[in-house]
């Protein structure tokens, strides 16, 4: 353990993947976890992890009235929520015309309303404490995409916005917010964890194929180390100044610069007809 204060965090999706990794290393480093997760197996599971500091608790984050309560009664028992991790989520892939508007809704439901309704309600006590941090595991995708992956860009497109909009809503509060946008990690993400739409339309092979091979030939190999990653949230935690935005991975920076760069020339590129529509 370190002598940098002992918190306590509230991680979504601590079941596996990222979301176990944070939990582990927070609780390696002496703070207390609650973890939700979706099924009474893994509850019994995660309060396995720490016997005195590891506490788990069952939250669908779709059942959008249920959030608050549970969440009182987290913070009645346990202690107030000092640091809030939104990482449940799942991944979503499919030709946008291929894919089902429900999918669409509940990708939605998961990974950008579960976590605004995490944030609604830890949001009141840290306002009125004046402390708190909320991260958001937004994406690469959330700053770039690519072809098949259009519903899980725009989940990650939006939580990444919101989190730059409440960053500076509660800034005078003490309150820090930041977006941690991994690239590919060797989790479940490409692999059990993804919803994948049927194929129908052949039109897209040619562009769709390659990406849904290559997504399914590397899922369990990816460079990024989900260890590493927890030790950077760990560290952001205990920053006096952290970033609203933070990429994790190379593959993730480099595609994300690319992405920015294109953009800023296509602006450049435009800029005369962007100027043009002024009344004059």
């Amino acid at each position: 353990m370190t002598d940098a204060k002992k918190r306590l965090f509230l991680i979504t999706g601590a079941g596996a993947g990222l979301g176990r990794a944070f939990a582990e290393a927070a609780l390696d480093a002496g703070h207390t976890v609650v973890g939700t997760v979706r099924r009474e197996e893994d509850r019994i599971a995660f309060g396995a992890l720490q016997k005195e500091r590891a506490k788990a608790v069952i939250i669908d984050v779709t059942q959008f009235a249920t959030v608050g309560p549970i969440i009182d009664k987290v913070e009645a028992e346990i202690g107030p929520i000092d640091v809030l991790v939104n990482n449940a989520g799942y991944g979503h892939e499919g030709t946008l015309e291929e894919s089902p508007i429900d999918q669409l809704i509940h990708q939605f439901d998961v990974n950008v309303f579960g976590a605004v309704a995490m944030i609604k309600a830890v949001l009141p006590a840290m306002r009125k404490r004046r402390s708190g941090h909320i991260i958001n595991i937004t994406s690469m995708a959330g700053y770039m995409s690519l072809p098949g992956i259009s519903f899980y860009s725009g989940s990650k497109f939006a939580l990444a916005g919101i989190t730059e909009a409440l960053a500076k809503e509660v800034k005078d509060f003490g309150i820090k917010v930041t977006a941690i946008a991994p690239g590919s990690f060797r989790t479940e993400w490409a692999g059990r964890s993804m919803v994948r739409s049927e194929r129908r339309i052949a039109d897209y092979d040619a562009v769709f194929d390659p990406v849904r091979k290559r997504r399914q030939e590397y899922s369990g190999k990816q460079a990024g180390d989900p260890a590493k990653a927890a030790q950077v949230l760990l560290k952001v935690v205990e920053a006096d100044n952290p970033p609203t935005h933070l990429l994790l991975g190379n593959d993730a920076l480099k595609l994300v610069k690319e992405r920015l760069a294109a953009l800023s020339n296509e602006i450049d590129l435009w800029e005369a007809v962007s100027c043009s529509t002024d009344f004059t």
